[in-house]
């Protein structure tokens, strides 16, 4: 349906479509819009103005979108649950103002059991990957990052960020303006204001011999990067200390040096 068949009242300009693209006649899409190539919008689904389908989406309903909505390619939205209860029931999908709906993320519309509609705030950025499962309620200015992860009935509250490949557990709440760090699974509530983080227990095991190896470093040089390796790693020495001792050494090497470099221009710290 255009804008112009919904409204008697006036004459409106048919939206910008690609000629690929297919539109249920039951889907709403205003004259502002612009839908790129193969993409696909199935019925009962109501775009609000100025949204912009990039390509390749696919779009069902019923699903209300707001305003200025950018949906990327191959992101798959209002699709039915993942629930093996779901028997078809008339479910819904909710989507405010002004997100960003990046590559291949899936949202799913709710379950007649979890109240019936997945609703997702305003100026939120979902990144590529990520999964927003059915029932779940996402509120305004939501970061999710790349392949965060939310089972059913997940609460996300307002500027709340989701760090990368975090999955979050059914039924948990992320409180407002918490952070949480990447790869942390979430089995329990986040508290509002909160930075939460899984343990970062990142360490260097030694010289990647095996690999250098293959690049065709000879034997001569990996001792000599072994020999860095254990001055920094496994000796009483402080990084500092173990530096200045490699820089005073002879002939250290240019593999030692480059290490050398790479650490004293580190301005977050390395793994040791």
């Amino acid at each position: 349906m255009s804008a112009s068949s919904k409204s008697s009242t006036a004459t409106v300009s048919a939206p910008e479509i690609h000629p690929t693209s297919i539109i249920d006649p039951g889907a709403y899409v205003p004259a502002s819009c612009r839908i790129g190539p193969f993409c696909v919008i199935g019925p009962e689904v109501e775009l609000g103005e100025h949204c912009e389908l990039i390509s390749h989406v696919a779009l069902q309903g019923p699903a209300t979108l707001g305003s200025h909505n950018r949906i990327f390619p191959f992101a798959s939205v209002g699709l039915p649950p993942q629930d093996l209860k779901f028997q078809g029931e008339n479910t819904r999908l909710e989507i405010g103002d002004h997100n960003l709906i990046r590559e291949f993320v899936t949202i799913h519309r709710g379950t007649a059991g979890g109240g019936g509609v997945t609703r997702i705030g305003s100026h939120c950025l979902i990144m590529a990957y990520a999964h927003i499962a059915h029932d779940c309620v996402i509120g305004d200015h939501v970061i999710m990052a790349n392949a965060a992860t939310l089972a059913g009935h997940v609460t996300v509250e307002e500027w709340a960020t989701v760090g990368a490949l975090c999955p979050v557990h059914q039924f948990c709440r992320i409180g407002a303006y918490a952070y949480v760090g990447g790869g942390t699974t979430i089995t329990q509530d986040v508290l509002p204001f909160s930075k939460t983080s899984a343990a970062r227990e990142v360490r260097a095991y030694g010289v990647n011999a095996l690999g250098l190896e293959r690049r065709g470093f000879s034997k001569q040089r990996i001792a000599k990067i072994h020999h860095a390796y254990r001055l920094l790693l496994n000796s009483k020495l402080n990084t500092s200390q173990a530096l200045a001792k490699l820089r005073a050494e002879r002939n250290p090497g240019e593999d030692v040096a480059m290490l050398i470099r790479f650490i004293e221009s580190s301005e977050r710290g390395v793994i040791k």
